[in-house]
Order: C-alpha cells, then sequence, then structure tokens
C-alpha cells in the first residue's frame, strides 16, 4: 500500500526534528555569535527560565519541511540536575508518539507498532532536554535577536555543529518560551509552534515511558 501524503510528510518532519547528521554531511560551522552586553543579558535570562522550568504542557503545530502543519499536545518535565524529558502526543489521524527519557529519543508509529530509538545527544532536542541548560561552553550560540517582542537564539553543540541546529524562541513581555526551529544536517526546517502553555502541573511519569513494540 503506498503510504499517504500525510504519512509521508509527518514521516519527513519527525526525521527533521530527530536528525542525526549522517557521515560526510557538515553544516556550516558552529560560529559563535557576536553577543553585546544587553544581548547575554538576555542570554542570561533565557538560562535561568529554562533552569526554572519544572512541567510544561501545551499544544503544538508543528510545520514540517514541505509546510504541511500537524497538531498534538507537548508535554515537558525536568527535575533540578536531572535530563529533560518530553512527549508529543500527535492528533488523530496520525498514529505518532514521539517520547524523550533515558537519553533517548523514540519513535513510535502505532498504525504498524514499529519503534525507532536513537541517542537524544545525538538529536538537536537534546538541547532543549540537557540537565543543566547552559548556553555556553558544550553549546555555542550562533545566532541572537531580539526585535519585536520576540527573542531567536540559535543553539548547536559545540563539538559537533554538524547535529542540526535548535532554535529557541521566546516572548520578551513575559519571558516565555513559544517554541522552536530544528534545522536538520540537510537544511531541512521543522518548526514548533505552542499555544495554551501551562506550567508548574503535575505529570503523571507514564507519560515519559518509552514506547516499545509489541514483538
Amino acid at each position: 500500500m503506498m503510504m499517504s501524503r500525510f504519512m509521508r510528510f509527518a514521516y519527513v518532519s519527525l526525521a527533521a526534528l530527530c536528525c542525526v547528521a549522517p557521515m560526510g554531511v557538515a553544516l556550516a560551522q558552529g560560529v559563535p555569535a557576536v553577543l553585546r552586553p544587553a544581548d547575554r543579558g538576555w542570554i542570561d535570562r533565557i538560562q535561568d527560565t529554562l533552569s526554572g522550568l519544572s512541567t510544561l504542557q501545551a499544544r503544538f503545530a508543528q510545520t514540517a519541511p514541505d509546510g504541511a502543519v500537524t497538531h498534538g499536545t507537548a508535554s515537558l518535565a525536568r527535575s533540578a540536575g536531572q535530563p529533560g524529558r518530553m512527549r508529543f502526543d500527535y492528533d488523530a489521524p496520525s498514529p505518532l508518539l514521539l517520547v524523550g527519557n533515558d537519553g533517548k529519543l523514540v519513535f513510535q508509529d502505532r498504525s504498524i507498532d514499529q519503534v525507532t530509538t536513537m541517542p537524544l545527544e545525538r538529536t538537536p532536542l537534546g538541547l532543549l532536554l540537557r540537565p543543566n541548560p547552559k548556553l555556553s561552553g558544550d553549546v555555542t550560540v550562533t545566532h541572537f535577536v531580539h526585535e519585536h517582542g520576540q527573542v531567536d537564539v540559535a543553539l548547536v553543540r559545540t563539538a559537533e555543529p554538524s547535529g542540526g541546529t535548535l532554535t529557541l524562541h521566546f516572548s520578551d513581555q513575559p519571558l516565555a518560551l513559544q517554541g522552536w526551529t530544528v534545522v536538520d544536517a540537510q537544511g531541512r526546517e521543522t518548526k514548533i509552534a505552542l499555544s495554551d502553555v501551562k506550567l508548574g502541573l503535575s505529570l503523571a511519569p507514564s507519560l515519559f515511558v518509552l514506547p516499545r513494540s509489541s514483538d
């Protein structure tokens, strides 16, 4: 049976979100952004905001590289000094589920009971779930802009800039996470826009249990 157009763009979009740079493929090197003192102040505030984020649950709109849009519910939880956990539950009729936990990112297609697992540290999303969200050292800020009430900061892993870029989007008043953009090793861009964001909820640990096939 031929894969539907919906499933094709869903797979492409998830591949971009979970991208691992293939051998021989390189993005532009992670050249640090030139930051003014005011920019560094915003970076410090962003670090504090991420560090203080215990739980988040929101609706999301995901825009795939081909412009197609899917929706669902995103959940994120983190504890001090511990890696964060994430769940992307896509609305029906999509059978897709994405869970990040225990150093892994697991993608499940529930329609065919298939799971794909990759190391979280090899994906751009892993930057959002780091135990200590410090935006320096092993992470390089490659772009920063603050305009029109929005703050955007682009990040790569310092040791492996070819592994993809994660750009975080914040409102500035108040400073709050609004979404992010992932650019994979082939330059494909996937955007996540958050809405109806709820902070500080009690999220069940079962939300972040890694999917397994029934085989």
